[in-house]
């Protein structure tokens, strides 16, 4: 017994002596493994940087459309090309694969909320791009601190819904429309129960500059390319022959007051917008310009929510009124490929247009005009019925105009009358009579089913009819599927588009 206890306190003091010895050589404990925890603070998929207080969330969609008898963002087919009557190339349907990934990073400072948000695209367009190309696009990216907004967001003339209207895509006459945002700097003032108040500097390239034309120098008629493939999507507004507005000055002014609360929101808004002009002369040589003047617009939202209709009903609504200041009635990318022209040729007649800031004539000083500056005006509401939580209808309608002044419209018609020198695509011998005025009314419908959580199905129809304030002929040359100088009729013209589309959100 005494051996057996001898040798096991031997054995102990010689395992504590070994384990003494190799103290120094153990590794330091390590520390815990932080684990990934979610953020309540922001709403449903926000989670901690692990070891900050700042909540992320990651999200994105993929998003596959195609349009009938229209462009990808089911907007009507204007300006001849894919759409020119009796064409033989003539595109009767449009698709496109889009990609979105976004990131919105927020953290509570004592100074309020410190958030930073991107927003990019990745698409593809059947017959615009490669086999296997595509481009990316930056939709958003802005930081927000203390009450500011920098960066690339949503104009702060739009109401709260803007991105949230009941249809497909953008190619709705539906009033101011930034759904790529536009740059700014911006400060909102908090008031309490819902109200709040922006002013906000933003940069007017390219969403709310519309151009202004000379009409003394050549510009482009109704149909007529620049010699290129023409503007696309990404490129500068209204950049045809003949823009005669001399690139971005000063930012634009807006200001705003919001209301938001449980029954809707509402909102209104001004903005004031530079309008100039280059040199008298194409060669922009010093022989004088017109005078810059100011242009404004001002516009008023509301939404209702859960109607008496049933719950998730809503009805928008939006009323805008610019002078020479027309992309805010006009807004969105619509108009890239017309750089600001609209036109539809059909048969022996036509409808086409300008949507523009203003126009002068003169090439020098001393017969030059001053800038007549042009009226745009737009009405739009949008109605949505839910029939169930999985299948809901939306019915839209939206009445937009243009007009221009006595002194801007003479000049138009004697531009197209006795083309000296001529508007490209225009030939001599036009005899037009009446108003540059154009109207656009439109009505539309889409049903959306959305048969699990984050997938959205849906189809779209749209009605257009383009209002012709011109009466008369019109010589016109390069009008796809036309040879040579033609002759047209010029009088209202009606398109009818549709789209399906496939919606995944994660």
């Amino acid at each position: 017994m005494s051996v057996l206890k001898s040798l096991t306190l031997g054995s102990a003091a010689g395992l504590v002596a070994l384990a003494g010895a190799q103290a120094a050589d153990l590794p330091v404990k390590t520390k815990a493994i932080e684990y990934v925890k979610i953020c309540n603070l922001y709403g449903a998929g926000f989670y901690f940087i692990p070891g900050t207080d700042t909540c992320l969330r990651i999200g994105g969609a993929i998003r596959i459309d195609t349009a009938f008898n229209g462009a990808v963002y089911d907007a009507p087919f204007w300006l001849g090309g894919a759409n020119g009557a009796g064409s033989f190339n003539r595109n009767y349907f449009s698709t496109r694969e889009r990609v979105n990934l976004f990131v919105d990073t927020r953290t509570a400072t004592d100074y309020g909320l410190l958030r930073t948000y991107a927003n990019l695209q990745l698409d593809f367009t059947q017959g615009r791009d490669n086999i296997a190309g595509g481009f990316g696009a930056t939709d958003f990216a802005f930081i927000q601190f203390a009450g500011f907004t920098f960066g690339k967001a949503v104009s702060m003339f739009d109401p709260q819904w803007a991105l949230g209207k009941p249809f497909i895509s953008n190619g709705f006459m539906t009033g101011s429309n930034n759904t790529t945002g536009i740059p700014m700097l911006a400060y909102t003032a908090t008031l309490g129960n819902g109200l709040s108040a922006t002013i906000s500097l933003e940069d007017a390239q390219p969403y709310r500059s519309a151009g202004v034309i000379n009409t003394a120098v050549t510009f482009l008629g109704p149909f007529g390319s620049n010699g290129t493939s023409g503007p696309t999507y990404g490129t500068v507004a209204n950049s045809f022959v003949g823009n005669a507005q001399g690139g971005d000055h000063v930012p634009d002014i807006v200001g705003n007051l919001r209301i938001d609360q449980a029954w809707g929101s509402a909102h209104i808004a001004a903005a004031a917008h530079e309008v100039h002009g280059t040199y008298y002369t194409a060669a922009n040589s010093d022989t004088g310009h017109p005078s810059s003047t100011w242009g404004y617009a001002i516009s008023g939202a509301f939404e209702l929510k859960n109607l008496p209709t049933g719950t998730g009903d809503s009805l928008k609504v939006e009323a805008s009124f610019a002078n020479g200041a027309a992309k805010y009635v006009f807004g969105g990318t619509i108009d890239q490929l017309g750089a600001g022209r609209f036109a539809i040729a059909n048969g022996n007649g036509i409808a086409f247009g300008y949507i523009l800031d203003g126009v002068y004539t003169g090439t020098n000083a001393a017969n030059g005009t001053g800038i007549s500056k042009t009226d745009a005006w737009e009405v739009s509401a949008y109605y949505e019925h839910y029939w169930n939580p999985a299948w809901r209808t939306s019915v839209f309608g939206s009445y937009s105009q243009i007009s221009y002044g006595s002194g801007a419209n003479a000049a138009l018609l004697a531009a197209f009358n006795a083309p000296v020198p001529p508007p490209n695509s225009v030939a001599a011998g036009s005899a037009l009579a009446g108003t540059f005025s154009l109207g656009f009314a439109q009505i539309g419908t889409r049903t959306a089913w959305s048969p699990v959580r984050n997938l959205t199905l849906s189809a779209e129809f749209t009605y257009t009819r383009l209002d012709q304030n011109l009466s008369g002929t019109v010589n016109v040359t390069g009008v796809p599927g036309y040879a040579g100088a033609t002759t047209f009729n010029v009088r209202d013209q009606n398109r009818y588009n549709g789209a399906v589309q496939a919606l995944r959100s994660f």
